[in-house]
């Protein structure tokens, strides 16, 4: 099993030139660097959400709760304490994944309605800290006043997002690379155990609980990473990054992309995104109905029969069924 498990987890000679391609597309596209930069701060966002959705089964409208912290504890620091953007982001990482480990006895009992509410009672719980505590936070005005220092005492944030497009799509594959080892260990594979059938994990000896306390932490710090990102190259924090919005967004870009796969959460936030800035540029008051017309589409047809047309309308047989 370890040595299969090991095979898995091997990079495919595919993925070395999509991550070379992503790296390179600041330089190539300049133009766009901004753009790039949020496509790799919610991909990230999105496969924070995967490891305990699609590995893991744990359903989740509150997942903005550990971005909007990580972004908050960004700014802060940055503001507060001193303007360097790696250790800021570390400190809001760990400050998520310690978040995240308290918010975990939330999970651990209840069905999946059950967690859908308490998940979105935590965000907006925070949502309204954050609300009341101006004097700390800025309220309804955001955090402002943010000021970066250059990434690793080298590297300035400039105007055209070229170095916030570099430094999010390094943070990205340093912790998707991470992410990749997390889902294809034997750890990886008692999660998707537990997902399958929780009892049946208990069953066998999997201490069940642990493994849901681990996975929600370590999510939350992902997820806290991408919220520090998103404070750190546009500095600044307001009360959207802690919105209901992020966390259907973000579920909406796995129902794209696919759950239980790491690069859904990717391809989502590619599509999503690109969408989302076309559409709103065509018909900026309608864009989120044809959001909604694919989504019909992707429930109805199918991700991969919607991939080829010509198959919507033909009769489905049966596996060894007339054909």
């Amino acid at each position: 099993m370890s040595s299969a498990l090991l095979r898995r987890s091997r990079p495919r000679a595919w993925e070395f030139v999509v991550w070379a391609a992503a790296l390179a597309a600041p330089a190539v596209l300049p133009s766009h660097a901004l753009m790039i930069n949020e496509i790799a701060i919610v991909a990230l966002f999105a496969m924070s959400l995967d490891l305990i959705l699609g590995y893991t089964g744990i359903v989740s409208l509150g997942h903005a709760a550990f971005f909007g912290f990580g972004a908050y504890s960004a700014a802060l620091f940055a503001k507060l304490v001193m303007p360097d953007p790696t250790l800021g982001l570390l400190v809001a990482t760990v400050l998520c994944t310690a978040l995240g480990a308290l918010c975990s006895v939330t999970i651990l009992r209840g069905t999946d309605l059950t967690r859908l509410m308490v998940t979105l009672g935590t965000a907006l719980i925070l949502l309204e800290l954050a609300n009341k505590l101006d004097w700390l936070t800025g309220g309804a005005d955001g955090l402002q006043g943010v000021i970066m220092g250059p990434v690793l005492g080298y590297f300035e944030f400039d105007l055209t997002g070229q170095v916030a497009a570099w430094y999010s799509l390094g943070v990205a594959l340093g912790l998707f690379v991470l992410m990749r080892r997390l889902v294809h260990s034997p750890l990886g594979a008692t999660l998707m155990a537990i997902r399958d059938n929780r009892l049946r994990a208990m069953a066998i000896g999997i201490p069940v609980v642990q493994r849901l306390v681990l996975i929600y932490a370590v999510a939350a710090g992902v997820a806290g990473a991408a919220g520090a990102l998103l404070a750190q190259t546009t500095g600044f924090a307001s009360l959207d990054v802690l919105a209901f919005d992020r966390s259907a967004d973000v579920l909406l870009m796995l129902v794209i992309g696919g759950v239980g796969w790491l690069y859904g959460g990717i391809v989502g936030a590619i599509v999503f995104k690109l969408l989302q800035d076309s559409l709103s540029a065509i018909t900026p008051q309608y864009w989120m109905f044809w959001i909604g017309l694919l989504l019909v589409l992707l429930v109805l047809v199918g991700r991969e029969r919607l991939l080829r047309p010509w198959t919507w309308f033909g009769r489905s047989h049966p596996p060894g069924g007339p054909q």
